[in-house]
């Protein structure tokens, strides 16, 4: 089976055409990891003598240095330099979601055109690390999938109209689990559908290294000095931040935005590390990579609902392996705030949750 890999690639030229040398994005990169400028030679491949001349070729492009040099302290990126190499995190981590989707498609364009095999499970799922991490084992496992990421209400639709096998949805714990349960009852078939756990998540606010707005509380995101990156709407993030902002009385709209809207937790972990935000909503696992503060609000049940004959089908035998194997679980535990127990276990909606019969009667 072939798989596709699409990368985001962009480019910086100055006012006379002229290019941002070639693997100096990745030789910063590794200076911002390492504090090193030897070392970050070594992962990029390059010498230190060919390095050291990119880097006098963009001073002398930008006008500014891109890197300061301590004796006995290493290397650190100028604010120019950091600028760059979030460039770079924030277009990867925007674009991923779409591009891996679009790499699906051709996936199963390709399988279909060079064989007669069955058509591959189809999974609309919104975007989070354990979906990632389940499409990483799929491809290990030379198993093929259709995964297409979209918002819950999105994937649920598309369960409805049988245009997908697994509808990935999260729920959060606790008191908040009834109103946005019942937010999405009118796509959810109370009886006909089944629950396939996957694992838990906390969410919280994701805040810049040290909070140095001393943010703690989600009324302070209301505070006129606290810049929000706001995940975009239809995504269960955002709909649960602002059920939240409700019950204590506080809208959303109050909230001092960045004039976008971000499309994965990632995304928003990337921008608020850039410095062009305060304050997020988001997962914890990207706050973790990202080195930023993280305060912990909700967990959330993430999960797969599907048609009880599907889950029977031999199209899904290779998805439900995987969601049982240890391998996959433990993997799953190593993820920043997630808790992978009764992943890979099947209940119809009332065992699942306890407001289902409060909202479905």
């Amino acid at each position: 089976m072939f798989k596709v890999q699409i990368q985001p690639r962009w480019t910086l030229h100055a006012a006379d055409g002229q290019p941002l040398p070639g693997k100096l994005i990745e030789l910063l990169q590794g200076v911002h990891a390492t504090g090193s400028l030897a070392a970050a030679c070594r992962r990029a491949g390059l010498s230190y003598r060919y390095a050291w001349g990119l880097l006098q070729q963009s001073q002398a492009l930008f006008g500014a240095p891109l890197l300061r040099m301590a004796r006995g302290r290493g290397a650190r990126l100028s604010a120019l330099g950091e600028r760059l190499v979030w460039a770079e995190q924030r277009i990867a981590a925007r674009l991923a979601p779409t591009l891996d989707s679009l790499a699906s498609e051709v996936e199963v364009e390709l399988g279909r055109a060079l064989s007669a095999q069955a058509a591959p499970p189809r999974v609309h799922a919104a975007h989070g690390f354990a979906v990632e991490t389940l499409r990483r084992f799929l491809d290990e496992a030379d198993a093929a999938v259709d995964l297409k990421y979209r918002s819950p209400g999105e994937a649920l639709d598309a369960l409805r109209a049988g245009a997908c096998d697994l509808a990935g949805v999260h729920l959060p714990i606790g008191e908040f689990e009834r109103d946005i349960l019942a937010h999405y009852a009118g796509r959810i078939d109370p009886h006909g559908d089944r629950v396939l756990h996957l694992a838990t998540r906390r969410i919280g606010l994701i805040l810049a290294p040290g909070n140095p707005k001393r943010i703690g509380t989600l009324a302070d995101l209301l505070r006129s000095d606290v810049r929000f990156i706001h995940r975009q709407p239809g995504s269960g993030a955002r709909l649960l931040l602002e059920r939240m902002l409700a019950r204590q009385g506080l809208s959303i709209h109050e909230v001092r935005g960045c004039g976008i809207d971000e499309l994965t937790h990632a995304a928003v972990a990337a921008y608020v590390a850039s410095g062009m935000a305060d304050a997020g909503f988001g997962l914890e696992t990207p706050a973790r990579r990202y080195g930023l503060e993280f305060v912990p609000i909700a967990s959330e049940h993430y999960f797969f609902l599907a048609r009880e004959s599907t889950l029977d089908s031999p199209a899904l035998g290779d998805v439900l392996a995987i969601l049982r194997s240890e391998r996959f679980r433990a993997e799953l535990g190593k993820l920043p705030g997630y808790d992978a127990g009764g992943c890979g276990e099947v209940q119809d909606l009332f065992e699942a949750f306890g407001s289902a019969r409060a909202v479905f009667g």
